[in-house]
């Protein structure tokens, strides 16, 4: 599974990898840029938003367009956060108070996964809103919106197995996933004081109590 598996050289094309990888691959631009809608729907007021990211993802460029021509429809500021690890996540929260931000969005990257419950954790200190991947919300953010990646490592037994039986990586076309969710951690919100929309609520495939 890659964020944008043609972006960062892993396959030629979707419909012919090419070479000896197959898998699945995200719509990460789109679904990054979505986190903004889902924001602004949950916290109408929000005006300045932190893009915590990693510089050296293939799609950081590509999410970033995407969210910075949604942002200007939605009449957003964005502030760009670079962290490379773990240890950059302090300071990076330390220079989103200086610029006073509404919000938080993690793009989809390794270390934003693996840090998530720190990355939680922090925007609960400074009480900002919060939203990501689905592993985002299920460590403590307070949304997420995302392609549902169980079904998506679900769906890779069907390309292990076509290989197993002989099939070359080269002639599987990558697939993409069909199914995203929007899920909502009530626990999180409650301890922050915030409160859902009522049409906000209705569309959460999932919600963490």
């Amino acid at each position: 599974i890659a964020g944008e598996a043609v972006a960062s050289g892993l396959v030629a094309s979707l419909a012919r990898p090419g070479g000896n990888v197959t898998g699945m691959t995200g719509f990460i631009p789109e679904v990054t840029a979505k986190r903004l809608e889902l924001l602004m729907d949950a916290f109408p007021r929000t005006r300045q938003v932190a893009v915590l990211f990693n510089p050296g993802s293939p799609a950081t460029i590509l999410s970033l367009r995407a969210m910075e021509a949604t942002a200007k429809s939605l009449k957003l500021e964005l502030h760009q956060f670079g962290v490379k690890g773990a240890g950059d996540f302090d300071s990076a929260f330390a220079a989103m108070a200086k610029k006073r931000v509404d919000a938080v969005v993690n793009l989809d990257d390794g270390v934003l996964t693996a840090g998530s419950g720190v990355i939680a954790s922090l925007a609960a200190k400074m009480r900002l809103p919060s939203v990501g991947l689905t592993e985002f919300a299920e460590a403590g953010g307070l949304m997420a919106y995302g392609a549902d990646r169980r079904e998506m490592f679900r769906r890779s037994a069907y390309f292990v197995d076509r290989i197993l039986k002989g099939a070359k990586p080269a002639d599987l076309p990558v697939e993409q996933p069909t199914r995203f969710e929007t899920i909502l951690n009530l626990k999180t919100a409650k301890a922050l004081g915030f409160q859902f929309p009522q049409a906000v609520l209705a569309r959460a495939d999932r919600v963490i109590e």
